[in-house]
């Protein structure tokens, strides 16, 4: 009874960062709601000013499901995740904070493992991971995963964080730990999760992990490009040298 009323007090909100989603936030609304039934939890979309329409989306949603369900927190332009997150974060109402892609490469049918494994192990970070038993990636060609491998092998080499999928980005945190570890960070874009993931460990927080399966984007284009791993390596050494 003692943990079924603590997951009563609990309240899940849910930072969705988007730029042109249009074609992905009704699906990933709605599928919140299906596998969140019973859960308390509200999702803040983070819009970077899309020039798709994404926004009157989420208006038109937040007629359907409530202004205080999904609450539109919009940029004027793209301002990096990392600003996101910690924008979303200033209007979180939950004691936990769930950061997913809205481009539904992170499906929401695993966040009541997440709720969980977290209830299981008082966890202060559950991350999902696509490199234990029961995870894995679809749509990706070789390339793709071996370098996405490749980089988690090499980060996991140099910088020990005990954590087996250090480069994504679908994660729940206490409200209080997410607060305290965002505002060490200053890496942007791709290396921006890892920095978080590593700087947790660097602080003692308990990371738990949940076998996900990413799958590629559904609708739009990839974001990540030869840029981003060049701006990888980069901030691997960065966080080998600062940490």
């Amino acid at each position: 009874m003692g943990e079924e009323q603590k997951e009563k007090n609990n309240k899940y909100s849910i930072i969705i960062p988007t730029y042109n989603e249009r074609l992905n936030i009704a699906l990933i609304v709605y599928l919140v709601f299906k596998h969140l039934s019973n859960v308390d939890f509200e999702i803040i979309v983070v819009d970077d000013g899309s020039p798709d329409g994404t926004q009157d989306i989420v208006k038109q949603l937040q007629l359907v499901y409530g202004g205080d369900r999904i609450l539109l927190r919009a940029r004027p332009k793209k301002l990096g995740l990392g600003t996101a997150y910690i924008h979303g974060l200033k209007h979180a109402s939950g004691n936990f904070v769930v950061i997913m892609d809205a481009d539904l490469s992170h499906h929401p049918k695993y966040l009541p493992n997440f709720i969980k494994k977290q209830m299981e192990t008082g966890a202060d970070i559950v991350t999902g991971t696509r490199y234990v038993k029961g995870g894995g990636v679809h749509g990706w060609n070789l390339m793709r995963k071996l370098t996405s491998r490749g980089a988690n092998v090499l980060a996991q080499t140099l910088l020990w964080p005990g954590v087996s999928d250090l480069t994504g980005s679908f994660r729940l945190y206490k409200k209080s730990v997410l607060e305290d570890v965002i505002s060490s960070c200053v890496s942007k874009g791709y290396v921006f999760q890892m920095e978080m993931i590593v700087r947790a460990t660097r602080k003692g927080y308990k990371i738990a992990e949940v076998p996900i399966t990413f799958v590629d984007r559904v609708y739009g284009s990839s974001k990540l490009g030869g840029s981003e791993i060049v701006e990888y390596l980069k901030g691997l050494i960065y966080l080998l040298l600062t940490t």
